[in-house]
């Protein structure tokens, strides 16, 4: 029986540069982390697609990124046959970012689980959607990149729910790194630190700048991270090749203070 021959992953740049004319999906683009990243993406002359479920946002940060090679679609990325259509309106497609998901919840013994199954759900299977829906469009060279945090590897108390989610996202992305392997596509994700997005602000209670720098006072880097360096990290991880099944810590030193 004969095996067929899989050619090796393609060479090309790993350099920032190398993504001009790439098509990048960024899932949760509307805001923080993934606006971030969309804008970083287009200053690099690659295209855009911003997916999220407000349709009013999701037009601001469209607006907010400019230019003609900015397409934003309104979908629920948790709904399997929403995200074949996100990718059908996309066209061809190189990379993909998912940026959706919060972290909220409560203590273990007054926390029923269905007050917590739809945010585990949201993350665990909107990971997984995503990756179904990317496999089989995504060319040689292609990507897929999680986000995680670092509360999975310095817990809270109230959040043991949605740290699970994100702990299962983290062994998803090295499972599909292997998995995906054959195809020659990538996949990876990164832990982030608090960095100041709205997300953040509204999750720690942070309603002035004040508040914010206070909060970031006693880390290493003496202040939060802000969107766009927390959205270089995965353009590093799609521009590069040679990374898959890495999980890519970017707190500012969170995890050591």
């Amino acid at each position: 029986m004969s095996v067929a021959v899989v050619a090796p992953m393609p060479v090309s740049s790993p350099l920032p540069f190398a993504l001009s004319g790439r098509t990048a999906v960024v899932i949760g683009g509307s805001s923080g982390i993934g606006l971030a990243a969309g804008t970083l993406l287009r200053s690099l002359g690659a295209r855009v697609v911003l997916v999220a479920r407000d349709q009013d946002r999701l037009d601001r940060a469209v607006a907010a990124v400019g230019g003609d090679s900015v397409l934003g679609i309104a979908a629920d990325a948790g709904a399997e046959e929403a995200l074949e259509q996100v990718f059908d309106q996309a066209g061809p497609v190189d990379h993909v970012l998912v940026t959706a998901g919060g972290i909220r919840g409560g203590l273990l013994v007054d926390t029923p689980r269905a007050g917590v199954q739809a945010m585990v759900d949201d993350r665990i299977w909107g990971a997984y959607g995503v990756a179904r829906a990317a496999a089989t469009r995504l060319p040689a060279g292609g990507s897929i990149t999680f986000t995680s945090g670092l509360y999975v590897t310095r817990p809270i108390a109230g959040a043991a729910a949605a740290i699970a989610g994100i702990g299962a996202v983290e062994a998803l992305t090295r499972a599909l790194a292997v998995e995906l392997a054959p195809r020659r596509l990538r996949v990876n994700a990164v832990r982030y630190g608090v960095v100041d997005t709205p997300l953040s602000r509204g999750a720690l209670g942070l309603a002035t700048d004040e508040a914010v720098a206070e909060a970031g006072r006693t880390m290493l880097s003496g202040r939060l991270g802000t969107p766009e360096e927390a959205a270089a990290a995965p353009i590093f991880l799609m521009a590069n090749n040679y990374v898959s099944g890495t999980v890519l810590t970017v707190d500012g030193g969170q995890g050591l203070a």
